[in-house]
C-alpha cells in the first residue's frame, strides 16, 4: 500500500525484453538494408525513400516524376497496408511498380524491399523509388538502402509539422513543400514552415511543389539527376 494516499503499489517492469528486440530487430534491418544498397549501387540505381503523412501527396508526384523522368522508366516499390490502387495509378503513368501489402505494419522493412525489387523489371531503369507507407513516426528509423531519403510536407498539414516530428524531417535529403496551389485556401503560411525545417533539417533542400499542376517539378527532378551516382554496371 501507498503510505501517501492508501492506493496499492503497481509495479511496472522494466522494458528491458522489449528493448533488446528492438535493438536486435534494428541489427538485421541495418544489415538487410546495406546489402540493399550495395545492390542499388552496382546496378546504377539512385534508391530514394519517399516519407510523409497519409494524403501528402506521394502518389501523385510520382505519377508526375514519372511522365518527366528523362528518356527511362522509373522504378516504384509501393508500401500500403492494403489494395494496390498506388501501384496502378504509377503503372498508368508509365513507371514500373510493384505493390507491398504490409497489413497492420505501419512501415516498410528492408528485406520487405529486397523481396519486392526482385519483382521488378530494372533493364534500363536508373531510379527507383521506396513509396513508404503513409507514417510520419514508425519509417523514420528504417533503413531500407536508400541513397536519399525525401520527404513530403502538404500544406494542409501546417506550418509545425517539422516541430512535431523533428526526426522525420531531420533525416530528410529533401523536403517537398507539396499543393501550394492550395496555399491561400489554408491560410498556409509559407515562410514559418521554412523557418520551422531551417531550424530542424537545415541541410536538406526544400521544393515548393504542386502535385496537381507539376508546378515546381522541373526542379525537383534537376536535383535528382545531380544525385545519380557516377559509377555502376550500367550505364
Amino acid at each position: 500500500m501507498c503510505g501517501t494516499c492508501g492506493c496499492r503499489d503497481v509495479h511496472v517492469p522494466r522494458p528491458r525484453r522489449r528493448l533488446e528486440l528492438q535493438r536486435n530487430l534494428l541489427s538485421r534491418n541495418d544489415a538487410r538494408a546495406q546489402r540493399n544498397r550495395s545492390q542499388f549501387e552496382a546496378l546504377g540505381l539512385l534508391s530514394l525513400n519517399l516519407l510523409s503523412a497519409p494524403g501528402s501527396g506521394k502518389t501523385a508526384l510520382l505519377e508526375q516524376l514519372a511522365r518527366r523522368w528523362p528518356q527511362r522508366p522509373i522504378a516504384v516499390v509501393v508500401g500500403d497496408l492494403a489494395t494496390d490502387n498506388d501501384a496502378r495509378r504509377l503503372r498508368a503513368a508509365g513507371a514500373r511498380a510493384v505493390q507491398i501489402h504490409t497489413g497492420s505494419l505501419c512501415h516498410l522493412e528492408a528485406d520487405l524491399v529486397a523481396k519486392a525489387v526482385r519483382q521488378l523489371p530494372l533493364e534500363g531503369v536508373n531510379l527507383l523509388v521506396i513509396e513508404n507507407v503513409g507514417n510520419l513516426v514508425c519509417p523514420t528509423a528504417f533503413d531500407l538502402g536508400e541513397q536519399r531519403r525525401l520527404v513530403v510536407l502538404a500544406v494542409g498539414e501546417g506550418e509545425d509539422k517539422p516541430l512535431k516530428y523533428p526526426a522525420l524531417f531531420r533525416s530528410a535529403d529533401a523536403v517537398l513543400l507539396n499543393k501550394i496551389d492550395l496555399e491561400q485556401a489554408t491560410g498556409f503560411q509559407r515562410h514559418r514552415a521554412l523557418a520551422n525545417l531551417r531550424g530542424i533539417a537545415p541541410r536538406a533542400a526544400v521544393f515548393p511543389v504542386s502535385a496537381r499542376s507539376g508546378q515546381g517539378l522541373e526542379a525537383v527532378v534537376d536535383w535528382l539527376k545531380a544525385q545519380q551516382p557516377r559509377h555502376g554496371s550500367r550505364p
